[in-house]
This record gives C-alpha cells, structure tokens and sequence, in this order.
C-alpha cells in the first residue's frame, strides 16, 4: 500500500512528523507495510522553516521537493498542481494526505480528486467563518475534495455534518496534541532556549504574527506593531519574524520598535519550550492558539474570529482583533485568570488511529 504525504508549510511539518512514526509503527506490527512518500511543496523554503524541522523531528527526507514559493495565492496553487500531478501519475498512490489550509492541501486536492485518487483531509471540519481569509477558502473546498476527513473536535465533526458531509468522518482527536505529548521531552535535549534569550519561565510573553490580514496593508501592520509595543511596555516580549512578515515590514517601511526581542523564525523544538514556560501569548496563528491551550498558556488572539472555538471556553483563549483597547482589557484579565481547563483534542494517539482507520479503508 502507497500513501503521499503531502507538507509544505512550517505546521504540516510536525503533523506529518507524528503521521511518519505512526506508519513506522505500523510497519513494524503488521504484515502488510505502507510505502510512505513524502512531497514537500517547498511553501515554506527557509531553513528554519523546513529543513530543521526534518532533522529535530526525524521526519524522513522528502522524496520530491516541488520548490514552489514566493508566488502568489493563483500561481502557488497552479506550480504545485502542475508539478504535483506529474508524481502521481509517476507513483499511482491508494491514497494521499494532506493537512490544515495551506495552499499546499488544496492544490494536492485538487490535483488528487480529478484523477480519482482518494484524500485523507486531517484537521477538517474547522471553520472561521470569514470568508476573506485564503485558509478558510482552502479548508472549505479541501473538504469537499476529500474521500476521508479526520476532524480534530466535536465542532469540526459538526461542521461537515452542516454542509452535508457525513460519509467516513472520523473524529480521533487532533494529531498536534500527539506531537506535544511526543516531542515535549526532546526540548531540554535541544539546549535551553530561554536561557539564550535571557527569559525567565513566566517572566515572558510568546508572540507571533504572520497571518494574511495582518500583512495585508501597512496600516494594519503597523497597528499590530502598535499593539505589541504596549505589551513589551509591561513585559518582554519575545517575537520569533517570520519571514513573510519580515518581507512586509520591510516593504511597508516598518521600524520594529527597540522594546520587542526579536529572533529570527525558531525550530519547533524551540517554540515548545517557549510556548510551554510563557506567562501568556498573544498570536494571529490559528496553530499556536491550539498549543497555547495544550500548554494551559493563556492566549490573547489577535483576529475577530477562531477555527479553534472551543479554545475559547472558560477564558482560556480571548479574541481581540488588533485593537489595543481590547487588548489592554484581556491583559487586566490574564492576570486574574484561573479557569479549569479540560483536554479537549485527544489522548495523544491520535495518529495511530488515523493510519489504523486508513489501512482498514485502503486494505486491498
């Protein structure tokens, strides 16, 4: 049995990394092994955004490397359809999987449906609401695409039951609480990254922002610079650049003020520790929200809308937008905060289910 894995962006890397060991596994236990195949789209080019992540998580090298980035939404799309169907057609695959919301998932979706390949969607069901977002548009096509959907919550499940998508939904929990529970221990391993940027467990607040919204116009860039400059007047604040945002500051013209610690984009391994002894983070990713909350880290989100509802109960997890007031007040707030909190995505086998259920289905 073949299965492509298909990654592409910084997020795809780690869930395929848990969905690899679980195929190890599997290989291992039964008599009929699966032939995995790794296709990196190349989305996510730098070093510190990919290659790392291959080598901290022993992820096993990818067998095709497509090298598509830095193109637009239509042309990224495109160059990883046209180059994506040639390897199809080249390893005639049971199935594919595919992840998240990138234009990585889509664009192998796509390519798969149309020649009658079956699609393994993990993370789908999840929804914003907010049409403008590409990711929202990505998931919800994504979706409709895909032969088996593995959904991390109750809400997702119920998501594609709304739109009529009830046929081989499966709901095993969410494969990013297995790479925490797997790859927390490793961290200590990897060097005390605190003590690199001269932080102290809960003296620090975790920050990051990319999303598409955020970038989309020097205003609301500089707005968010804003937001983020009133935090770092409280306490430091740590802010790994990422690189498309770097790009837009610089573009834009942006100074970023002396107030925020700025690293350059940090390997998984890295962002755990961080995320997993900050006081707080304050985000626009909807993948950090979810480890905040594995982390029982408060979370300020700054976007007027979640995929990762469920973070919100209890106060866990607080929408501000980019707007400073709000913020402010969800900052009074953190610092009273004490909330129960309820494992919400799984045991941590999460994976293993996936390729469990996957082998059963694909089972010639």
């Amino acid at each position: 049995m073949k299965i492509i894995n298909v990654v592409g962006a910084r997020p795809q890397f780690v869930k395929a990394a848990v969905v690899s060991r679980a195929i190890q596994s599997h290989n291992q236990n039964n008599a009929e092994k699966i032939n995995e195949i790794i296709v990196h789209t190349g989305q996510h080019f730098d070093s510190n955004m990919s290659d790392v992540f291959f080598e901290q998580l022993s992820i096993p090298k990818p067998s095709y490397n497509l090298q598509v980035n830095q193109c637009s939404h239509a042309q990224m799309t495109a160059q990883i359809m046209q180059k994506f169907e040639a390897i199809l057609i080249q390893e005639a695959p049971d199935c594919i999987i595919v992840y998240g919301d990138t234009n990585s998932t889509i664009a192998a979706a796509l390519t798969a449906v149309k020649m009658h390949i079956p699609i393994a969607h993990i993370e789908a069901g999840l929804r914003s609401y907010n049409r403008k977002m590409p990711e929202e548009i990505n998931r919800i096509l994504t979706d409709q695409c895909s032969t088996y959907l593995f959904a991390p919550t109750e809400q997702a499940l119920q998501n594609l039951r709304q739109e009529g998508i009830t046929q081989n939904t499966f709901m095993y929990g969410d494969v990013m609480q297995d790479a925490v529970s797997q790859f927390a221990m490793l961290t200590s391993s990897h060097g005390n990254v605190l003590n690199q940027y001269a932080v102290r467990p809960k003296q620090y607040v975790l920050c990051t922002l990319h999303r598409a919204h955020t970038l989309s116009s020097a205003t609301v860039l500089q707005q968010a610079i804003d937001c983020l400059a009133w935090i770092a007047g409280q306490t430091t604040l740590l802010l790994p650049l990422h690189p498309a945002t770097h790009n837009k500051l610089k573009e834009y013209g942006i100074s970023l003020p002396d107030s925020l610690t700025v690293t350059a984009p940090l390997s998984y391994l890295e962002m755990l520790e961080l995320e997993s002894n900050a006081s707080f983070i304050v985000t626009d990713s909807g993948g950090v929200q979810k480890e905040a909350y594995m982390h029982k880290i408060p979370c300020i989100t700054m976007r007027d809308e979640t995929e990762w509802v469920e973070t919100l109960e209890n106060g866990w997890n607080t929408l501000t937008g980019i707007n400073l007031n709000k913020i402010q007040t969800a900052w009074t707030q953190i610092h009273s905060f004490n909330a129960p909190w309820n494992p919400l995505y799984g045991d941590g086998d999460c994976a293993d289910k996936i390729i469990r259920c996957l082998h059963q289905k694909l089972h010639h």
